[in-house]
């Protein structure tokens, strides 16, 4: 064997002379692994690995397969999209220790069918969507057709990707799953993950006719059909590609920082400079502050990334822990245990620098980050939910935009409107409300919030913020995905700008608009900022009390048996909630797609999550009730939402809805009729 190995971590990128199909699955091993796959909007995921935990860089001849199956699908699409171009496509990695494996074949099958490939090696899932969405757009103002050469380039000088568009990405991840697990996530031109129907047309075209002796023997003539040395080239270039997306993601992020409102200045020069004048404001105003920050990189793809030069460059102090690839210190989900470590660091340095008040673990694609703060009042280091994380994204958001309008002068153009998965709490309503946005709704899954938000934009309303309050993933527009460096630009803004020369700053617009101004003080904190954010009490999805085994894997059968039993329960819940918030009544919601609906008596829950959603006398949301089987892992999950900073209420609300679905279970399982 002769391996490539990445320049800066000595890692192992692939064998350009071996194919990786040599030694071919049988259709009955390669079957097994394709049956244990989860196939959904949000990515295509399996255990690559041996086991779980498997810190392994082999894969087995049939996760090979399966994996080279993808790319062959994906290739086939693009190609439909590109018609007689050649397309483009950007391809990275986690830090997963299977990923370069899985690239390998990848990479050897996009070849094979002819399409460019640019290869980055590790690096974050906001790297690469941002690296396609801005080199569109740098081609779309030089003219040519995406991935065609510049006008006056030689005819055998190769297309810089950088000013060429890119035609789609192919990202190897499985997020915030395990280790051993792993996955893809595509997307085209526009920079983001496809959207929920071709994601779904995709995915049937992927088990047609998948595992058969003939297919293997195709796909391993595919591969063995590309030369080494385009394979090594694709290899040897990845040091290249990789300061390419860097350098696109930090002039993303510059822009999504900056936040210029459309009617500010044009053109590429014009709003360079006004985006620099306002980072240099934001700077200055957090040097002025002295904020610290504590990144726990976990071992991340953002431990390649430019989180920590990019927030020194904003007027920062920053440490890092753990911040070596594939140097796993806890669980890759940042939730729970997992932010403990970061907690510590942050108690540590705040006892030798009081300027250090927070800190956020990202997940290993590290297109989430799970926020930690000082809490001043407790005297210690505290992690916030993932629900307070986007309840937070969303007050500084929706501020931040109030206080550019009013400093620059601009009148609202459009409606404003914010964008959450079925499981976001209440308390992101409340405060989309106070500033004049409406909510609204998608059902969970990444690819159907940011089509919602794409639906809404079209339509002519001003989504700045969207996400996915259920897990803490937030996504700042013009990004396509979640970013939790964007999130901690936002909490810098809303934490340094101070009242100034008659200027009321971000943190005073929100207590002003919310109906809290007896609660500001000058030497406000970050702590006091949380602190205001509307009362409520969710049930986290990632405890183990939210995420069911079920027996019966009809899951329209459990929804439909839970809305008859739910109506039965009904009294006893009203009643439990009567003294805190007088009479209620309930509707019954489903979420679909882009859509979350009043549910009739008389329809099919069907696919999709289901909600209780309750309603005091005057008509205001004050607590729900969720469910959804999940479509990346194989359970179901329940959530309740309670407007109360009471805790003692979820917990008896998630008993009630626990005991609820077993028997629901029970019931389908009997085949009992609805």
């Amino acid at each position: 064997m002769s391996y490539s190995h990445h320049p800066q971590t000595g890692f192992a990128i692939g064998d350009p002379y071996t194919n990786p199909l040599a030694k071919p699955p049988t259709p009955e091993a390669a079957g097994r692994f394709f049956d244990s796959l989860i196939l959904s909007a949000s990515g295509w995921r399996g255990v690559f690995g041996a086991g779980d935990e498997d810190t392994g860089e082999a894969i087995a001849p049939s996760a090979r397969y399966v994996a080279s199956r993808m790319a062959d699908v994906f290739s086939r699409h693009l190609l439909a999209q590109a018609g007689q171009r050649t397309p483009a496509i950007a391809i990275g990695i986690d830090t997963r220790p299977s990923g370069p494996a899985i690239a390998d074949c990848m990479i050897r099958v996009f070849l094979a069918n002819g399409l460019n490939v640019r290869y980055t090696f590790i690096c974050s899932a906001p790297e690469i969507m941002a690296w396609v969405k801005l080199s569109n757009r740098l081609a779309a103002t030089a003219g040519p057709a995406a991935g065609a050469p510049l006008p006056g380039a030689p005819d055998d000088v190769e297309a810089d990707p950088a000013m060429t568009g890119l035609d789609g990405f192919c990202y190897v991840s499985a997020s915030h799953n395990p280790v051993g697990h792993n996955g893809v996530k595509f997307g085209l031109a526009d920079g983001a993950v496809l959207e929920p129907a071709t994601a779904k047309a995709l995915a049937e075209e992927l088990r047609s006719g998948a595992c058969q002796a003939a297919d293997i023997a195709r796909l391993q003539a595919l591969c063995a059909a590309v030369p080494a040395a385009a394979v090594s080239r694709a290899y040897a270039d990845c040091p290249r590609h990789k300061r390419l997306v860097s350098s696109s993601y930090i002039l993303f992020s510059r822009e999504i920082c900056a936040a210029l409102d459309d009617s500010l200045p044009a053109g590429f020069a014009a709003r360079q400079a006004a985006e620099e004048a306002r980072l240099d404001s934001l700077s200055a105003a957090v040097a002025a502050k002295g904020i610290g920050l504590l990144i726990d990189m976990n071992g991340s793809a953002r431990s390649l990334s430019i989180d920590a030069g990019f927030l020194t460059g904003l007027g920062a102090d920053v440490q890092t822990i753990n911040d070596q690839p594939r140097k796993f210190a806890h669980r890759i989900v940042p939730e729970g245990a997992s932010l403990d470590q970061c907690r510590s660091a942050l108690a540590a340095a705040h006892a030798a620098d009081e300027r250090y008040v927070l800190g956020y673990v990202p997940d290993c694609d590290g297109d989430r980050g799970n926020i930690v703060i000082w809490d001043e009042a407790a005297g210690q280091a505290r992690s916030l939910e993932a629900q307070e994380t986007f309840a937070l994204a969303v007050l500084a958001e929706l501020a931040g935009l109030e206080y550019d309008r009013r400093r620059d002068g601009v009148k609202p153009g459009t409606a404003l409107a914010v964008v959450g998965n079925d499981a976001t709490s209440l308390r992101a309503d409340a405060i989309a409300r106070a500033f004049g946005a409406q909510m609204h709704r998608a059902e969970t899954g990444e690819a159907n919030v940011v089509a919602l938000a794409r639906q809404l934009r079209a339509a002519g309303r001003t989504v700045r913020i969207l996400g996915e309050g259920s897990n803490g993933g937030v996504i700042t527009h013009p990004a396509s995905v979640r970013d939790p460096l964007n999130t901690v630009c936002a909490l810098l803004k809303l934490l340094a700008i101070r009242d100034a020369a008659g200027q009321d700053c971000p943190y005073r617009l929100w207590l002003a608009a919310s109906g809290q101004l007896e609660r500001y003080r000058p030497d406000f904190s970050l702590a006091d900022i949380v602190a205001s954010l509307p009362e409520a009490s969710s049930t986290s999805v990632f405890e183990e009390r939210a995420a069911l085994r079920i027996q019966s894997v009809d899951q329209a059968a459990i929804k439909n048996h839970s809305r008859r039993l739910f109506a039965t329960q009904w009294p006893r819940i009203a009643a439990r909630l009567a003294e805190r918030f007088g009479p209620l009544t309930y509707v019954t919601l489903v979420s679909r797609g882009t859509s979350e609906l009043s549910l009739a008596e008389s329809e099919d829950a069907a696919s999709g999550g289901l909600k209780f959603r309750l309603h005091d006398q005057a008509g205001r949301p004050v607590a729900f009730f969720w469910m959804r089987g999940s479509g990346t892992e194989p359970v179901f999950r329940i959530m309740v939402d309670v407007r109360a900073a009471d805790r003692s209420i979820e917990p008896d609300l998630l008993t009630i809805l626990t005991g609820l679905v077993r028997e629901a279970d029970d019931l389908a399982m009997a085949g009992s009729a609805v």
